[in-house]
Protein backbone atom coordinates (compact mmCIF):
# COMPACT_ATOMS: atom_id res chain seq x y z
CA UNK A 1 0.00 0.00 0.00
CA UNK A 2 1.27 3.45 -0.91
CA UNK A 3 1.13 6.34 1.54
CA UNK A 4 -1.39 8.22 -0.59
CA UNK A 5 -3.66 5.17 -0.65
CA UNK A 6 -3.50 4.92 3.14
CA UNK A 7 -4.24 8.63 3.44
CA UNK A 8 -7.39 8.23 1.33
CA UNK A 9 -8.55 5.31 3.48
CA UNK A 10 -7.87 7.21 6.72
CA UNK A 11 -9.88 10.18 5.49
CA UNK A 12 -12.95 7.94 5.85
CA UNK A 13 -12.36 7.31 9.57
CA UNK A 14 -15.37 8.94 11.27
CA UNK A 15 -14.91 11.91 13.60
CA UNK A 16 -16.25 11.87 17.13
CA UNK A 17 -19.87 13.03 17.21
CA UNK A 18 -19.82 14.49 20.73
CA UNK A 19 -16.29 15.60 21.63
CA UNK A 20 -15.50 16.57 25.22
CA UNK A 21 -13.62 19.90 25.46
CA UNK A 22 -11.55 18.91 28.50
CA UNK A 23 -10.21 15.82 26.69
CA UNK A 24 -8.90 17.85 23.73
CA UNK A 25 -10.21 15.31 21.24
CA UNK A 26 -8.73 16.84 18.11
CA UNK A 27 -8.54 14.19 15.41
CA UNK A 28 -5.19 13.81 13.68
CA UNK A 29 -5.57 14.79 9.99
CA UNK A 30 -5.31 11.85 7.60
CA UNK A 31 -2.31 13.40 5.84
CA UNK A 32 -0.34 13.56 9.09
CA UNK A 33 -1.55 10.18 10.36
CA UNK A 34 -0.59 8.44 7.11
CA UNK A 35 2.85 10.05 7.15
CA UNK A 36 3.47 8.98 10.76
CA UNK A 37 2.30 5.44 10.09
CA UNK A 38 4.60 5.17 7.08
CA UNK A 39 7.50 6.64 9.04
CA UNK A 40 6.99 4.05 11.77
CA UNK A 41 6.70 1.30 9.15
CA UNK A 42 9.97 2.35 7.52
CA UNK A 43 11.68 2.18 10.91
CA UNK A 44 10.40 -1.41 11.27
CA UNK A 45 8.12 -0.48 14.18
CA UNK A 46 4.79 -1.72 12.75
CA UNK A 47 5.22 -4.78 10.54
CA UNK A 48 4.64 -7.93 12.65
CA UNK A 49 4.65 -5.80 15.83
CA UNK A 50 2.19 -5.29 18.67
CA UNK A 51 1.05 -1.68 18.31
CA UNK A 52 -0.83 0.30 20.96
CA UNK A 53 -2.76 3.47 20.10
CA UNK A 54 -3.00 5.45 23.36
CA UNK A 55 -5.84 7.96 23.44
CA UNK A 56 -7.01 6.38 20.21
CA UNK A 57 -10.11 8.51 19.66
CA UNK A 58 -12.03 6.97 16.76
CA UNK A 59 -9.00 4.94 15.73
CA UNK A 60 -7.06 6.65 12.95
CA UNK A 61 -3.63 5.40 14.12
CA UNK A 62 -4.81 1.93 15.10
CA UNK A 63 -6.53 1.50 11.73
CA UNK A 64 -3.40 2.68 9.93
CA UNK A 65 -1.23 0.25 11.89
CA UNK A 66 -3.60 -2.63 11.20
CA UNK A 67 -3.62 -1.90 7.48
CA UNK A 68 0.17 -1.77 7.28
CA UNK A 69 0.97 -5.15 8.76
CA UNK A 70 0.88 -4.95 12.56
CA UNK A 71 0.62 -8.37 14.25
CA UNK A 72 -1.80 -7.07 16.88
CA UNK A 73 -3.35 -3.65 17.42
CA UNK A 74 -4.86 -2.28 20.62
CA UNK A 75 -6.66 1.06 20.87
CA UNK A 76 -7.28 2.63 24.28
CA UNK A 77 -9.32 5.70 25.17
CA UNK A 78 -11.04 6.99 28.30
CA UNK A 79 -14.09 8.12 26.31
CA UNK A 80 -16.63 5.36 25.70
CA UNK A 81 -18.20 7.24 22.80
CA UNK A 82 -14.86 7.32 21.00
CA UNK A 83 -14.37 3.61 21.56
CA UNK A 84 -17.89 2.80 20.39
CA UNK A 85 -17.34 4.72 17.14
CA UNK A 86 -13.94 3.07 16.65
CA UNK A 87 -15.35 -0.41 17.27
CA UNK A 88 -18.24 0.09 14.88
CA UNK A 89 -15.99 1.34 12.10
CA UNK A 90 -13.37 -1.40 12.58
CA UNK A 91 -16.09 -4.06 12.51
CA UNK A 92 -17.56 -2.57 9.33
CA UNK A 93 -14.11 -2.70 7.70
CA UNK A 94 -13.33 -6.21 9.05
CA UNK A 95 -10.28 -4.97 10.93
CA UNK A 96 -9.24 -7.11 13.95
CA UNK A 97 -8.50 -4.28 16.37
CA UNK A 98 -8.96 -4.63 20.13
CA UNK A 99 -10.49 -1.44 21.54
CA UNK A 100 -10.80 -0.76 25.27
CA UNK A 101 -12.28 1.99 27.45
CA UNK A 102 -9.56 2.79 29.96
CA UNK A 103 -7.82 5.73 31.62
CA UNK A 104 -4.22 5.99 30.44
CA UNK A 105 -2.91 5.80 34.00
CA UNK A 106 -4.58 2.38 34.43
CA UNK A 107 -3.10 0.79 31.30
CA UNK A 108 -1.00 -2.29 32.08
CA UNK A 109 -0.83 -4.12 28.74
CA UNK A 110 2.49 -3.92 26.91
CA UNK A 111 3.52 -4.04 23.28
CA UNK A 112 6.32 -3.18 20.88
CA UNK A 113 5.24 0.26 19.68
CA UNK A 114 3.00 3.05 20.96
CA UNK A 115 1.66 5.62 18.50
CA UNK A 116 -0.29 8.53 19.92
CA UNK A 117 -1.45 12.10 19.63
CA UNK A 118 -1.83 12.97 23.32
CA UNK A 119 -3.72 16.03 24.58
CA UNK A 120 -1.56 19.14 24.29
CA UNK A 121 -2.59 20.26 27.79
CA UNK A 122 -4.19 23.46 26.56
CA UNK A 123 -7.22 23.12 28.84
CA UNK A 124 -6.75 23.99 32.51
CA UNK A 125 -8.38 20.71 33.50
CA UNK A 126 -5.88 18.84 31.35
CA UNK A 127 -2.56 20.48 32.19
CA UNK A 128 0.44 18.20 31.66
CA UNK A 129 -1.78 15.51 30.16
CA UNK A 130 0.93 14.91 27.58
CA UNK A 131 3.31 14.04 30.42
CA UNK A 132 1.02 11.25 31.67
CA UNK A 133 0.77 9.82 28.16
CA UNK A 134 4.54 9.93 27.59
CA UNK A 135 5.27 8.30 30.93
CA UNK A 136 2.82 5.51 30.19
CA UNK A 137 4.03 5.10 26.61
CA UNK A 138 7.64 4.64 27.72
CA UNK A 139 6.46 2.22 30.41
CA UNK A 140 4.57 -0.14 28.09
CA UNK A 141 6.57 -0.09 24.84
CA UNK A 142 10.16 0.12 23.69
CA UNK A 143 9.30 2.52 20.85
CA UNK A 144 6.98 5.52 21.17
CA UNK A 145 5.75 7.89 18.47
CA UNK A 146 4.14 10.99 19.94
CA UNK A 147 2.99 14.42 18.72
CA UNK A 148 3.60 17.55 20.80
CA UNK A 149 3.42 21.31 20.40
CA UNK A 150 6.74 22.51 19.01
CA UNK A 151 7.14 25.05 21.81
CA UNK A 152 7.00 22.27 24.43
CA UNK A 153 9.78 20.15 22.89
CA UNK A 154 12.49 21.39 25.33
CA UNK A 155 10.28 20.14 28.19
CA UNK A 156 9.60 16.88 26.31
CA UNK A 157 13.33 16.32 25.81
CA UNK A 158 13.98 16.67 29.55
CA UNK A 159 11.07 14.40 30.39
CA UNK A 160 12.24 11.70 27.97
CA UNK A 161 15.74 11.84 29.46
CA UNK A 162 14.29 11.45 32.96
CA UNK A 163 12.45 8.35 31.70
CA UNK A 164 15.73 6.84 30.44
CA UNK A 165 14.63 7.29 26.85
CA UNK A 166 16.23 8.75 23.74
CA UNK A 167 14.63 10.80 20.97
CA UNK A 168 15.98 9.26 17.77
CA UNK A 169 13.84 11.07 15.19
CA UNK A 170 11.68 14.16 14.96
CA UNK A 171 9.58 15.81 12.27
CA UNK A 172 7.51 18.98 12.19
CA UNK A 173 3.95 19.41 10.95
CA UNK A 174 1.34 22.16 10.73
CA UNK A 175 -1.59 20.73 12.70
CA UNK A 176 -4.99 22.31 11.92
CA UNK A 177 -7.57 22.48 14.69
CA UNK A 178 -10.97 23.34 13.28
CA UNK A 179 -13.85 25.02 15.09
CA UNK A 180 -15.52 22.50 17.38
CA UNK A 181 -16.66 24.34 20.50
CA UNK A 182 -18.30 27.67 21.35
CA UNK A 183 -15.10 29.02 22.88
CA UNK A 184 -13.25 28.60 19.58
CA UNK A 185 -12.95 32.01 17.92
CA UNK A 186 -11.71 30.98 14.46
CA UNK A 187 -12.81 28.41 11.91
CA UNK A 188 -9.35 26.86 11.89
CA UNK A 189 -6.07 27.50 13.72
CA UNK A 190 -2.80 25.89 12.63
CA UNK A 191 -0.34 24.83 15.31
CA UNK A 192 3.31 23.93 14.85
CA UNK A 193 3.76 20.42 16.24
CA UNK A 194 6.63 17.96 16.34
CA UNK A 195 6.54 14.20 16.05
CA UNK A 196 9.15 12.48 18.21
CA UNK A 197 10.28 8.86 18.04
CA UNK A 198 11.45 7.67 21.44
CA UNK A 199 13.42 4.55 22.27
CA UNK A 200 13.02 3.23 25.82
CA UNK A 201 15.09 0.41 27.31
CA UNK A 202 12.64 -0.91 29.93
CA UNK A 203 11.97 -4.65 29.71
CA UNK A 204 8.31 -5.57 29.18
CA UNK A 205 6.08 -8.57 28.74
CA UNK A 206 2.85 -8.22 26.74
CA UNK A 207 -0.34 -9.19 28.53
Amino acid sequence: MKKKELEIILQAVPPLKKPVPSLEQYMTPATIAADIIFTAHQFGDIGDKIVIDLGCGTGIFSIGACLTGAKKVLGIDIDKNSIQTAQEYAKKQNLPIDYRVQDVKDVTCCGDTVIMNPPFGAQKSNLQADRAFLEKGCEIAQVVYSIHLKKTIPFIEKLVTSLDGDITYRKGYRFPIRWMFDFHKKEVINYDVTLVRIISDINREYR
